[in-house]
């Protein structure tokens, strides 16, 4: 194979590309501790306040500042604890695949996981829960479809046909590529961890609205997430009825974007999103 002129690799690697990581700003700590500490004012779990909070700062493509998240939320805790925020935060990273697609969450979880302590790293899980077989092909449409009436309904079906007008395929892979294998949970699993309904939402409305340019998109997760309480789905989750209302209602809603808004002024300096800046030319 031929190698890349030096040209070549100065063009690809050229500032005005942005082809690096984000280094974590000083400030970031500060920010997560303030979404930790208005999560636990208001009883909110720890898995949905670091769901946002990864989730968000996955986006911003930002792997340092996600180590400064993981000191927070495993700090003064047991080894076991620790691997448990540590597999959250995974599960969540590649949950974001579905809204910011694979690229940045290979930056960030293999930083990630490189930067995790040896007595956790080495407890990590290493067996896949999401490969498709003969056996629970059918399981995973039948979980992608239930989470996307759960989010949609009752426009769901306007909302396939639609998608489906765009392109036929476009709502086939995104809800059996997407809602079915990764954003749904694989059922009875003893390895990993489990988002939730209610965190997979919020997992959902941090990407989107740390991103820009999708706001129909956030708007519908937003009544996803607020669905979540109508059906009931919501009980998958960590979460008492009373933090559920909470994260579903108004001030809840408000605290999220706020929250995610604050992540992505940190991290990116006060330049906005860098997923997709309008001002950004090669």
């Amino acid at each position: 194979m031929s190698k890349l002129s030096g040209g070549l690799k100065a063009l690809i690697n050229s500032p005005a590309a942005r082809p690096n990581t984000v280094p974590a700003p000083r400030n970031i700590l500060s920010v997560y501790q303030q979404i930790q500490q208005t999560a636990l004012a208001n009883n909110v779990s720890r898995p949905s306040w670091l769901a946002l909070s990864t989730a968000a700062t996955m986006t911003m493509n930002s792997p340092d500042s996600l180590a400064v998240l993981y000191q927070l939320a495993s700090k003064s805790q047991s080894t076991e604890e620790s691997v448990a925020v540590a597999e959250l935060m995974r599960e969540v990273g590649l949950k974001c695949i579905s809204f910011n697609g694979i690229p940045r969450s290979i930056n960030c979880l293999n930083a990630f996981k490189a930067g995790l302590p040896e007595s956790v790293a080495s407890q990590l899980s290493h067996t896949p829960t999401r490969a498709p077989t003969t056996e629970n092909i059918k399981d995973i449409c039948a979980r992608g479809q239930a989470m996307w009436d759960s989010i949609y309904r009752p426009f769901d079906r306007k909302l396939y046909s639609k998608l489906a007008d765009s392109h036929p395929d476009l709502p086939v892979h995104i809800l059996n590529s997407n809602y079915g294998a990764l954003l749904s949970d694989p059922a009875g699993r003893s390895t990993g961890a489990n988002v939730g309904r209610l965190a997979t939402s919020i997992v959902a409305i941090s990407c989107l609205r740390a991103q820009s340019g999708v706001g129909p998109q956030v708007i519908s997760h937003v009544f996803g997430l607020r669905k979540a309480l109508e059906d009931g789905t919501w009980t998958q989750d960590v979460e008492s009825e009373e933090s559920a209302k909470w994260l579903a209602s108004e001030e809840g809603n408000t605290w999220i974007l706020n929250s995610i808004d604050r992540i992505v002024e940190s991290i990116s300096q006060g330049m906005g999103s860098n997923f997709a800046p309008p001002t950004a030319k090669l």
